[in-house]
């Protein structure tokens, strides 16, 4: 038998070839690459966006035990300073994951804050103009107890030429001395404990307020708040002065109840205020952000609209008015209800360590 002739060897089968399996889909392409985050870039990152979130929402952090929504509110815009701290570290550890992520709490912090930045005031269109509003130029100070030069203190008072000057922790030597410096421009004047107010408008139905927390009750001598009512061109205005108590920062956090406590007095009784044009003068030991005085701009918004002087009304600045040495947040407030509060500024220092903090409210004179 004849065998055949051997052909060429087979050829070996092809190698196989780089990229996906035609079986498999194939991977997304990224269209908004984002930097990869390293280890050591993923603390700032973490801390970005944990800074925007309480600057955005400090309601996050509870207020027991301790207080430490209060504390935090109390200094809300310092926590700003962070930004430029993280930007910093990004730049040093060359992050562009880092330096992306500040734009968080940027934002967040010039949503709450950026209109106390300086820019160029814009006049508020009055809703009707055929109804000039009246406008009321206020100053609220705590003189502070131990003020050697009472009557220099009321002069600086009187400087802006207000029409209502708010005063607390008067002792009876400083009454003495405010009544006789501001006895020509301001005839009219109501004191109660050691809060004081002087007017150039007649003042009736001058009247205590009991806003004494449950722990003092038995002291006859804390009486720090009073109502009056003005009699204004526009018509008149029940304003209060008021002080409610002070804070302690201790071992044992914020110690805010008892402020708390006549926060929550005081706003029933301004609650159940008739009165439409209700204005607030006083040192609150609080600033507008603090959960603590909750009760009282609720109150304020009852009826008509307020708009308080810590809130985000045109401002000359922040205005922090304590400690006067070295100012970190405006406890002083000028608050409305069925005004607009404007051109809300400190004055300079007294003998206080607080500063003085002035503003106008706008009343449209439709409500008469």
């Amino acid at each position: 038998m004849t065998q055949a002739p051997a052909g060429p060897p087979p050829s070996p089968p092809p190698a196989p070839t780089a990229g996906p399996h035609p079986l498999l889909p194939r991977p997304r392409p990224r269209l908004l690459p984002w930097p990869a985050i390293s280890r050591t870039a993923a603390l700032p990152v973490l801390l970005s966006v944990l800074l925007a979130a309480l600057l955005a929402r400090p309601s996050l952090v509870p207020n027991t035990p301790g207080h430490p929504g209060s504390l935090l509110e109390t200094f809300l815009p310092w926590l700003g300073l962070a930004v430029p701290l993280l930007l910093a570290l990004a730049l040093r550890r060359r992050s562009a994951a880092t330096a992306l992520a500040l734009l968080l709490p940027t934002a967040a912090w010039l949503v709450q804050f950026g209109s106390f930045l300086p820019h160029a005031a814009t006049p508020t269109p009055t809703a009707h103009p055929t109804h000039p509003p009246h406008t009321l130029t206020t100053v609220q100070h705590n003189i502070s107890d131990e003020n050697q030069n009472p009557s220099h203190t009321a002069k600086a008072l009187a400087a802006p030429h207000p029409t209502l000057i708010a005063v607390e922790e008067l002792t009876p030597a400083a009454i003495t001395a405010f009544t006789a410096t501001l006895g020509a421009d301001y005839p009219h004047h109501a004191t109660h404990g050691t809060v004081g107010l002087w007017s150039t408008y007649p003042l009736t139905d001058v009247r205590p307020v009991d806003i004494k927390p449950s722990a003092l009750a038995a002291d006859p001598h804390w009486n720090r708040a009073l109502r009056a009512t003005a009699a204004t061109p526009g018509g008149p205005v029940a304003v209060y002065v008021v002080h409610l108590p002070s804070l302690r920062l201790g071992a044992s956090g914020f110690g805010s109840a008892r402020r708390d406590e006549s926060a929550v007095l005081l706003g029933s009784v301004l609650a159940a205020e008739p009165a439409d044009r209700v204005v607030l003068l006083g040192d609150l030991n609080g600033t507008a952000d603090d959960r603590g005085l909750a009760p009282i701009r609720t109150a304020l918004a009852a009826k008509g609209t307020p708009t308080p002087a810590t809130a985000k009304a045109p401002a000359t600045g922040f205005a922090f008015t304590w400690p006067a040495a070295f100012p970190l947040a405006r406890i002083d407030q000028i608050l409305a209800r069925s005004g607009t509060v404007t051109g809300v500024r400190t004055l300079p220092a007294t003998s206080s360590d607080h500063l003085p903090l002035a503003a106008d409210i706008q009343f449209d004179q439709r409500f008469d």
